[in-house]
């Protein structure tokens, strides 16, 4: 199969490594220096170069901010039979975009990334794919994922979109409130240390993937869950509540079981 990668990342770059020797792979790129260590693969910087690549199918892996741009950029120099796929971690308006667009489609959504991930051992690591798309480019990444050994589900766009309201922008904002009050230690404990390693990690990724998850119209009601916790535990905390403490402890203990 030909295969276009859009975007030349860190994400763009991965695709490109499990891809190119199984199929013909190209990747477009606006910063030709960016293409500088990819290898195995067409590098395009024309949008004319991609007509005569003629791809079967192109996957979309710039920043959130630049996905849709990016499509309507490229879709007048697609065959109508390509069929277009993304792996945004947050799909707000692709839908709308897909069913307008005219051409084939799938989504789907690696649930890791370079930061924490080992992209060479990902068999503790999840995959979604929405539920609505092409038959045919949801079998094509059942069957890729599945050769790297994630769980795949399968989630409608909706569901997707309030599922990564809850997994990501809680630990997201979670991180974000540690950090706000973070202080240098000059000999700190192994559960700060920790903690701090994922403030790194989280704080080290791209704006716009921080700027999507927390901007989810999902996100607010998560936020609002958080706060109420916040203020159990600070009244548990006033009054020196030992019952109440207990019967909290009991209750977060059996989220995590």
């Amino acid at each position: 199969m030909r295969i276009l990668i859009l975007g030349a990342g860190k994400m763009g770059a991965f695709f490109v490594d499990l891809l190119s020797f199984d199929h013909e792979t190209a990747v477009y790129e606006i910063e030709p220096r960016k293409l500088r260590f990819m290898y195995n693969t067409q590098r395009f910087t024309k949008l004319e170069e991609v007509k005569e690549f003629e791809p079967e199918l192109v996957i979309n892996a710039v920043t959130l901010n630049h996905t849709i741009d990016v499509f309507e950029s490229i879709t007048p120099y697609l065959s109508k039979d390509c069929i277009l796929s993304d792996i945004a971690s947050v799909k707000t308006n692709l839908q709308e975009f897909y069913e307008q667009c005219g051409f084939r489609y799938v989504s789907s959504h690696p649930m890791f990334g370079p930061t924490f991930a080992n992209l060479g051992q990902l068999n503790n690591e999840n995959a979604i794919i929405i539920s609505e798309g092409d038959y045919m480019g949801r079998i094509f990444f059942k069957d890729l994922y599945s050769k790297l050994d994630l769980h795949v589900c399968e989630y409608t766009f909706a569901e997707h979109d309030e599922m990564v309201a809850y997994s990501l922008s809680i630990p997201f904002i979670s991180t974000f409130v540690f950090s706000a009050v973070m202080k240098h230690q000059d000999a700190p404990g192994t559960t700060f240390k920790r903690h701090l390693a994922i403030a790194k990690g989280v704080l080290s990724e791209d704006r716009n993937l921080l700027r999507e998850i927390l901007f989810n119209p999902r996100t607010p009601a998560q936020v609002k869950k958080i706060q109420n916790e916040l203020d159990i535990l600070t009244r548990i905390i006033a009054h020196k509540d030992e019952k109440e403490l207990d019967t909290f402890i009991t209750r977060i203990s059996n989220n995590i079981k």
